[in-house]
Protein backbone atom coordinates (compact mmCIF):
# COMPACT_ATOMS: atom_id res chain seq x y z
CA UNK A 1 0.00 0.00 0.00
CA UNK A 2 1.84 3.25 -0.82
CA UNK A 3 1.37 6.06 1.96
CA UNK A 4 1.40 9.34 0.30
CA UNK A 5 1.55 12.46 3.06
CA UNK A 6 1.04 16.00 1.83
CA UNK A 7 2.70 18.87 2.16
CA UNK A 8 2.84 22.56 1.70
CA UNK A 9 6.03 24.40 0.60
CA UNK A 10 6.23 28.22 0.28
CA UNK A 11 8.56 29.76 -2.05
CA UNK A 12 8.85 33.25 -0.76
CA UNK A 13 10.35 37.09 -1.10
CA UNK A 14 10.27 40.26 -2.90
CA UNK A 15 10.19 41.10 -6.26
CA UNK A 16 12.76 39.43 -8.42
CA UNK A 17 14.00 37.51 -6.17
CA UNK A 18 13.40 34.33 -7.92
CA UNK A 19 10.53 32.99 -6.39
CA UNK A 20 9.06 31.59 -9.97
CA UNK A 21 12.30 30.49 -11.54
CA UNK A 22 12.65 27.93 -8.43
CA UNK A 23 8.88 26.64 -8.44
CA UNK A 24 9.57 25.83 -12.16
CA UNK A 25 12.58 24.12 -11.23
CA UNK A 26 10.71 22.02 -8.74
CA UNK A 27 8.14 21.34 -11.11
CA UNK A 28 10.55 20.17 -13.62
CA UNK A 29 12.10 17.72 -11.03
CA UNK A 30 8.39 16.32 -9.85
CA UNK A 31 7.67 15.79 -14.15
CA UNK A 32 10.94 14.51 -14.52
CA UNK A 33 10.07 12.24 -11.64
CA UNK A 34 6.81 11.15 -13.71
CA UNK A 35 4.71 13.10 -11.00
CA UNK A 36 1.36 14.26 -12.16
CA UNK A 37 1.87 18.10 -12.04
CA UNK A 38 -0.55 20.76 -11.97
CA UNK A 39 -0.15 24.90 -12.08
CA UNK A 40 -2.45 27.68 -11.16
CA UNK A 41 -1.89 31.28 -10.77
CA UNK A 42 -4.68 34.38 -10.78
CA UNK A 43 -6.06 35.38 -14.04
CA UNK A 44 -4.95 38.62 -13.35
CA UNK A 45 -1.33 38.23 -13.55
CA UNK A 46 -0.85 38.24 -17.67
CA UNK A 47 2.54 40.57 -17.56
CA UNK A 48 3.87 37.98 -19.68
CA UNK A 49 1.85 34.77 -20.95
CA UNK A 50 -1.95 33.93 -19.88
CA UNK A 51 -0.81 30.05 -19.76
CA UNK A 52 1.82 29.76 -18.64
CA UNK A 53 3.85 30.85 -15.37
CA UNK A 54 6.78 33.20 -16.61
CA UNK A 55 9.62 34.10 -14.68
CA UNK A 56 11.20 37.85 -15.37
CA UNK A 57 14.01 35.52 -16.54
CA UNK A 58 11.92 34.24 -19.42
CA UNK A 59 11.71 30.31 -18.36
CA UNK A 60 8.13 29.19 -18.11
CA UNK A 61 5.53 26.17 -17.48
CA UNK A 62 2.25 25.77 -18.39
CA UNK A 63 -0.38 26.99 -16.33
CA UNK A 64 -4.31 27.46 -15.60
CA UNK A 65 -5.57 31.15 -15.07
CA UNK A 66 -8.39 31.44 -12.47
CA UNK A 67 -10.40 34.48 -10.81
CA UNK A 68 -10.83 33.06 -7.63
CA UNK A 69 -9.48 30.40 -5.35
CA UNK A 70 -11.92 28.11 -5.30
CA UNK A 71 -12.37 27.88 -9.25
CA UNK A 72 -8.79 25.26 -8.43
CA UNK A 73 -10.59 22.63 -7.80
CA UNK A 74 -12.52 22.95 -11.51
CA UNK A 75 -9.56 22.30 -12.80
CA UNK A 76 -7.47 19.67 -10.93
CA UNK A 77 -7.31 16.25 -12.06
CA UNK A 78 -7.92 13.96 -9.46
CA UNK A 79 -4.85 11.89 -10.50
CA UNK A 80 -2.98 15.01 -10.07
CA UNK A 81 -0.10 14.53 -7.20
CA UNK A 82 1.91 18.02 -7.00
CA UNK A 83 -0.37 21.22 -7.19
CA UNK A 84 1.43 24.74 -7.83
CA UNK A 85 -0.13 27.78 -7.04
CA UNK A 86 2.28 31.12 -8.43
CA UNK A 87 1.67 34.66 -7.39
CA UNK A 88 -0.75 33.23 -4.18
CA UNK A 89 -1.00 36.45 -2.57
CA UNK A 90 -3.31 37.66 -5.27
CA UNK A 91 -6.43 35.34 -4.13
CA UNK A 92 -8.40 35.66 -0.75
CA UNK A 93 -7.66 33.87 2.16
CA UNK A 94 -10.54 31.57 0.34
CA UNK A 95 -7.15 30.04 -0.96
CA UNK A 96 -5.84 28.41 2.37
CA UNK A 97 -8.16 26.06 3.30
CA UNK A 98 -7.89 24.95 -0.56
CA UNK A 99 -4.37 24.39 0.50
CA UNK A 100 -4.58 22.59 3.85
CA UNK A 101 -7.32 20.36 1.86
CA UNK A 102 -4.84 19.00 -0.69
CA UNK A 103 -2.33 18.33 1.34
CA UNK A 104 -4.63 16.29 3.47
CA UNK A 105 -5.17 14.94 0.02
CA UNK A 106 -1.66 14.31 0.29
CA UNK A 107 -0.71 16.25 -2.43
CA UNK A 108 2.35 18.08 -2.38
CA UNK A 109 1.47 21.78 -2.63
CA UNK A 110 3.81 24.23 -3.63
CA UNK A 111 3.00 27.91 -3.53
CA UNK A 112 5.41 30.88 -4.61
CA UNK A 113 4.23 34.27 -4.02
CA UNK A 114 4.99 38.08 -2.34
CA UNK A 115 5.49 37.80 1.36
CA UNK A 116 4.97 41.74 1.96
CA UNK A 117 3.91 44.31 -0.17
CA UNK A 118 4.95 47.50 -1.52
CA UNK A 119 4.56 49.16 1.27
CA UNK A 120 6.50 46.55 2.94
CA UNK A 121 3.12 44.95 4.86
CA UNK A 122 1.82 41.33 5.13
CA UNK A 123 0.81 40.50 1.50
CA UNK A 124 -2.76 38.94 1.54
CA UNK A 125 -2.90 34.71 2.71
CA UNK A 126 1.38 34.83 2.43
CA UNK A 127 1.64 35.29 6.15
CA UNK A 128 -1.08 32.46 7.22
CA UNK A 129 0.69 30.10 4.47
CA UNK A 130 3.76 30.41 5.50
CA UNK A 131 3.09 29.88 9.10
CA UNK A 132 0.90 26.68 8.27
CA UNK A 133 3.88 25.25 5.49
CA UNK A 134 6.29 22.53 6.14
CA UNK A 135 8.52 24.17 4.26
CA UNK A 136 9.37 28.15 3.48
CA UNK A 137 11.87 29.22 1.56
CA UNK A 138 12.46 32.65 1.98
CA UNK A 139 14.65 34.21 -1.08
CA UNK A 140 15.85 37.40 -1.81
CA UNK A 141 17.10 39.73 -4.60
CA UNK A 142 19.33 42.56 -4.85
CA UNK A 143 19.28 45.77 -3.79
CA UNK A 144 18.90 48.53 -6.82
CA UNK A 145 20.54 50.92 -5.18
CA UNK A 146 23.47 49.50 -3.13
CA UNK A 147 23.88 45.98 -4.76
CA UNK A 148 23.28 44.51 -1.10
CA UNK A 149 20.65 41.42 -0.39
CA UNK A 150 17.32 42.89 -0.81
CA UNK A 151 14.18 42.05 0.68
CA UNK A 152 11.53 44.36 0.07
CA UNK A 153 9.66 45.55 -2.97
CA UNK A 154 9.87 49.15 -4.05
CA UNK A 155 7.06 50.67 -6.31
CA UNK A 156 8.12 53.52 -8.18
CA UNK A 157 6.00 56.02 -10.07
CA UNK A 158 6.81 58.57 -12.27
CA UNK A 159 10.84 58.12 -11.06
CA UNK A 160 9.77 58.46 -6.96
CA UNK A 161 8.83 56.11 -4.44
CA UNK A 162 5.08 55.34 -4.41
CA UNK A 163 3.15 56.64 -1.58
CA UNK A 164 1.41 54.78 1.24
CA UNK A 165 -2.16 55.41 0.27
CA UNK A 166 -1.89 53.89 -3.60
CA UNK A 167 -3.35 50.79 -4.38
CA UNK A 168 -1.51 47.54 -3.32
CA UNK A 169 -2.26 45.79 -6.29
CA UNK A 170 -1.07 47.29 -9.22
CA UNK A 171 0.43 44.23 -11.76
CA UNK A 172 4.14 45.27 -13.16
CA UNK A 173 7.53 44.36 -14.00
CA UNK A 174 10.62 46.12 -14.20
CA UNK A 175 9.14 49.23 -15.17
CA UNK A 176 7.19 49.85 -11.96
CA UNK A 177 8.93 48.02 -9.55
CA UNK A 178 12.74 47.17 -8.25
CA UNK A 179 13.72 45.22 -5.16
CA UNK A 180 15.41 47.17 -2.23
CA UNK A 181 17.20 46.64 1.07
CA UNK A 182 15.35 47.46 4.39
CA UNK A 183 18.28 50.73 4.35
CA UNK A 184 16.87 51.64 0.50
CA UNK A 185 12.95 51.06 0.90
CA UNK A 186 10.62 53.84 0.96
CA UNK A 187 7.43 54.61 1.42
CA UNK A 188 6.47 58.29 1.82
CA UNK A 189 3.40 58.64 4.25
CA UNK A 190 2.36 62.14 2.95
Amino acid sequence: MEHRSGSVEVITGSMFCGKTDELIRRLRRATIARQKVQVVKPAIDFRYAIRKVTSHAGNDFEAVPIEQAGELFNHLDHDTTVVAIDEAQFFDNQIINIIQQLADQGKRVIVAGLDTDFRGEPFGPMPVLMAKAEHVDKLQAICMVCGEPASRTQRIINGKPARYDEPVVIIGAAEMYEARCRKHHEVPKE
